[in-house]
């Protein structure tokens, strides 16, 4: 009966209310914080939000407070299982340096995805940028 409830799979949510959560969302960014509200568009409310930025294995956590989430920006949503989160084999490093970090990172990208266009423009090929992935450069 639940198969014809439109409601059904937002609803679940509402199990999740107050519980700590993380949230990816499309453009890539990593939420982790208390959910506070959800509606039946799945949009959040979540508080005492923080982003999560990684970099190989350091990271770093930018304050955001009170974070309005929009459901159809949600890749994936979990609860933060806090005896593994005091044990991660990552490294906690300042926002000024993970900041810095993510900025060399994507400069490196580009400049690997540039040399890659260059190559296959030289033997003749088209490439479409929008359409490349990392895992196959």
């Amino acid at each position: 009966m639940d198969d014809l409830n439109p409601l059904a799979g937002t609803a679940h949510l509402l199990e999740e209310v107050d519980k700590k959560l993380m949230v990816l969302l499309r453009d890539g960014r990593t939420l982790i914080g208390y959910l506070r509200s959800v509606d039946q568009f799945a949009n959040l409310v979540l508080h005492r939000t923080i982003e999560r930025i990684h970099v190989g294995n350091d990271y770093g956590d930018i304050p955001r407070g009170v974070f309005i989430i929009r459901g159809e920006n949600v890749v994936l949503l979990g609860e933060i299982d806090r005896e593994k989160e005091s044990k991660l084999p990552l490294k906690e490093i300042s926002v000024d340096e993970i900041l810095d970090a993510q900025r060399r990172e994507q400069e490196q990208r580009q400049e690997k995805h540039r040399l890659i266009s260059k190559a296959l423009k030289e033997r003749g090929l088209a490439v479409n940028t929008d359409i490349i992935n990392e895992d196959f450069c």
